[in-house]
């Protein structure tokens, strides 16, 4: 397993911070908000809004959190170089929500970033509340 890999690309991400998982392992911040952590053992956990988590599950993309199934934290299992690659997929996932608030044009953030991840247009549209208003002159 290859968490370095994992753990080196979130914390390459503008305004990320790392620090210690209150349950052990490391955990992702964008300025207060907690974008994911990493157990040792290979889990990934990543909060999401609800929506999100209900589209990533119905996608196949990852898997209910096992300690609060009813919210919108997801599980991802990282075994091999393939799931080091989704997991961060799914980490930027969540950063990007936090990115769009603070983007020079969130638009066109969201538009650039959708093609990056491939992102479907159910996630896409899901995304959309993260695009603040622009107020008008």
């Amino acid at each position: 397993m290859r968490l370095e890999e994992l753990e080196d690309a979130v914390a390459s991400w503008p305004r990320i911070s790392v620090h210690s998982h209150r349950f052990g392992g490391r955990e992702f911040r964008f300025a207060n908000a907690e974008v994911g952590h990493i157990h040792y053992g290979g889990i990934v956990d990543i909060p999401f809004p609800r929506s999100v988590r209900d589209a990533l599950l119905a996608e196949g993309l990852a898997e209910e959190h096992r300690w609060v199934p009813n919210s919108g934290w997801i599980t991802f299992h990282v075994r091999g170089e393939w799931d080091v690659k989704h997991a961060v997929w799914l980490m930027r996932l969540s950063y990007l929500r936090y990115a769009l608030k603070i983007a020079s044009d969130p638009r066109r953030a969201l538009d650039e970033h959708g093609e990056e991840l491939q992102l479907s247009s159910k996630l896409k549209s899901l995304l959309e509340p993260f695009v603040p208003r622009l107020a008008v002159a």
